[in-house]
Order: C-alpha cells, then sequence, then structure tokens
C-alpha cells in the first residue's frame, strides 16, 4: 500500500514481546521499520521483521539518561513515528512530547492524560465518580485507618504505578498492612490500598483505540485463562471473549479522561455479583497483543491510519484465539495444584499460538529464552521487599 512506503517507523524497546506483532504487521503494511534494543537477544533484534535493529542505550533507573539517548538517534535519523513499547518508555516519551514534536511524532497520550491513565488510584477515583465497576479503594493509609469500616480483609496493598505484579501485595490483617505498606512505599513510592476482589473469578484485559477524534475504532478482549505467579501475575494463557459489557465500561472510562490513541485495561470478575471489575489501565501497548492480531484486531493499522488522518475503519469482529507464553506457562505447570484439572488442557494446542515461538521467525524464541534466564533472577529480587 503506498501511503504507507515511506512512513518510517522506531520502536522502543526491542526487549518487550509486543515488538514482534507490532513489527510484523507494519512490514506488512509497508512501513520501514527500526527496533530500539538493549541487547542482541531482544526480541526486537532477533527477528527477521525490522528492517533496521538499534543497540541503544535506554534504562528504566536512567531516565535522563535514557531520555538523551533517544532523543539523539531522533536527531540523527529522520522517524515519522516513535511507538514505546513498554511503560518506562511511554512515560519519558511522554513527559518530552512537546520537546520532541519538531523531530517526530509520538504514539502516546500527552502527560496530563498519561499520568491519570497510569496512576491506579486516579484511575479508581474515576470509577467511582461515574459508577463504573471497581473495587473501593483508599487514596492513602490514613484514608484506610479512617474509612476501615467499610471494607473487610484482606485487603490489597499495591504500588499506584507499575505493572507485572511487582509490589502487590495481599495483606490478611491491619499489622499485616501497616508493616507492608510502610516498607513498599520506600521502595515502590505511592501506595494504593484497596478491597480485595478474591481471584476466582476470571481476569480480563481489554485491548482499546481511540482515533484522534476520540471515537472508539477498535477494541479486543480477552481473559487470563492462567497466570503466573499463580496468587496474582501476568498471564500464562490466554482467550478471546465476548464482552460487549466490559467494552462498553471501558470505553466510557477512557472517554472520561479524554483518552485518545492505544489503552490496556485490566479487570477482573467479582464473583460476588458477577461483575468485571475496572483494575487499572495500562497506557501502552500491552505484552499480550498478539492475541488481538491473531482474532483480526490489528492495532498497528489503527495507529498509522490515524497518524496519516485516515478515515480509521473500525475493528471490531474478534475471532475466538488462545495465546500462550510458554515460558511462564511451564512455570504455571509447576507450581498449580490444578496442573492436570485446568480447562483447556494444559497440554492442548487448538487454535493457540505462542507469543514469543513462530515456525517464520524461529530464533527469537532461543535468544529469547537465554535473556529470561537473568530476567527471572531479577524479578524475583523486584518481588521481594
Amino acid at each position: 500500500m503506498k501511503e504507507y512506503n515511506n512512513l518510517r517507523v522506531l520502536l522502543i524497546e526491542g526487549r518487550a514481546r509486543q515488538v514482534l506483532p507490532m513489527s510484523k504487521a507494519l512490514r506488512e503494511l509497508g512501513c520501514e521499520v527500526t527496533t530500539y534494543n538493549g541487547s542482541k537477544l531482544d526480541p526486537g533484534y532477533a527477528s527477521k521483521y525490522p528492517h533496521r535493529k538499534l543497540l541503544a542505550y535506554c534504562d528504566a533507573h536512567d531516565p535522563d539518561g535514557s531520555y538523551k539517548a533517544i532523543k539523539a538517534e531522533l536527531e540523527k535519523y529522520k522517524y515519522d513515528m516513535v511507538i514505546p513499547m513498554n511503560d518506562d518508555v511511554a512515560i519519558i516519551l511522554s513527559q518530552h512530547k512537546e520537546e520532541l514534536k519538531n523531530l517526530t511524532t509520538i504514539a502516546v497520550e500527552d502527560w496530563d492524560t498519561f499520568q491519570m491513565a497510569s496512576d491506579k488510584l486516579k484511575t479508581m477515583l474515576v470509577c467511582m465518580e461515574h459508577n463504573l465497576p471497581c473495587p473501593l479503594s483508599f487514596t492513602d493509609k490514613q484514608d484506610y485507618l479512617s474509612n476501615k469500616d467499610k471494607v473487610k480483609f484482606p485487603v490489597v496493598v499495591k504500588p499506584r504505578t507499575g505493572c507485572a505484579a511487582v509490589g502487590f501485595h495481599v495483606a490478611k490483617d491491619e499489622n499485616d498492612l501497616i508493616g507492608y505498606y510502610d516498607k513498599a512505599e520506600q521502595k515502590y513510592g505511592k501506595m494504593l490500598i484497596q478491597e480485595y476482589i478474591p481471584q476466582d473469578g476470571l481476569q480480563y484485559k481489554c485491548e482499546m483505540f481511540i482515533d484522534r477524534n476520540g471515537k472508539m475504532k477498535g477494541a479486543c478482549v480477552f481473559s487470563k485463562v492462567r497466570w503466573y505467579p499463580i496468587d496474582g501475575g501476568s498471564s500464562t494463557l490466554n482467550e478471546t471473549v465476548n464482552r460487549p459489557d466490559i467494552v462498553a465500561d471501558c470505553q466510557k472510562l477512557l472517554q472520561e479522561i479524554g483518552w485518545k490513541g492505544y489503552a490496556d485495561i485490566d479487570l477482573i470478575e467479582d464473583t460476588r455479583d458477577g461483575k468485571a471489575k475496572i483494575m487499572e489501565i495500562n497506557p501502552r501497548i500491552t505484552g499480550s497483543v498478539k492475541i488481538c492480531f491473531e482474532a483480526g484486531v490489528n492495532f498497528a493499522k489503527l495507529i498509522v491510519d490515524d497518524y496519516l488522518k485516515k478515515n480509521v475503519e473500525p475493528q471490531f469482529n474478534v475471532k475466538h484465539k488462545y495465546l500462550r507464553y510458554m515460558h511462564t506457562d511451564v512455570l504455571w505447570f509447576l507450581k498449580s495444584p490444578n496442573r492436570f484439572k485446568c480447562k483447556p488442557s494444559w497440554f492442548s494446542f487448538k487454535n493457540t499460538t505462542d507469543q514469543i515461538f513462530s515456525w517464520s521467525d524461529p530464533w527469537v524464541f532461543f535468544a529469547f529464552t537465554l535473556q529470561g534466564f537473568g530476567k527471572l533472577s531479577k524479578d524475583k529480587k523486584k518481588r521481594n521487599v
């Protein structure tokens, strides 16, 4: 398609697994795709789909240094669009969006709106104000102590910003809550206390795209059939589902905060009332987005068409698909007491795509596996307060 042929797109960072379906879809459109990587083992470097593969600096613990490195690359090579692949980069690019507007288009929301979406407490306050289903939440420890009669233990303590269940803790009593809260606040920053939603209901993700005119043009809902760690973590097996109620609630939430572009909303089914409760907004492309592409919702095309100011054609026809993250699904199998009772069976591969492995791009799986051994060790340290 000629209108895409001269479009240069930079994906940052290449270590995020969502770079795989994004780079493939962008290349199939005809865009020139560049990935910004920290290692030759990054999926964005190991994959065959990017035209250009950079080895460049980006460190979540050094946002200023990372920004300088990214800006230097944008000054050196002309990109039409930059799309962040993870939270750290999305934050950096949103904060500096105004400064970078003469160099490129940043496919992320302005900082004021971005902050509203990335802060779990602010999201909960919007939900409570507009009667959207969500857990009862408290602004801080003092707010909880003043209103503790409104909620029973256990309660959840988690960082107001962040992802992958890092810092997530279920407090069994008040001593547990207070002790964890103070230590966690020193390590993770501002914390959120909220009602505990029983973990016996399905977890959901709703992927949405809102165009430049504020119209929803793409949506895909999938359930987290299995996740790791098993007491609350990232999905290891996903399944697309038909939940127009979830789409309607998430659309209203994004419209209330004035969101435009791609967003990922986490929800969990509360078995006490049967409602899917909104938990948080992730203001960037999710690691599980490949299931949306497999199911027929091409978010890369939606993003590019909106950038080109084309008439963005709606994509709501979602096919039934499974997406497996074999690397962590193996860990789920080793830890779960339901390993032989789960549905679908752990041994079933029917209608299933893996997040990393592809016969058309096989080297990524091996590179990602090698890199994963080191990452697993680091993640365990993060989760320990």
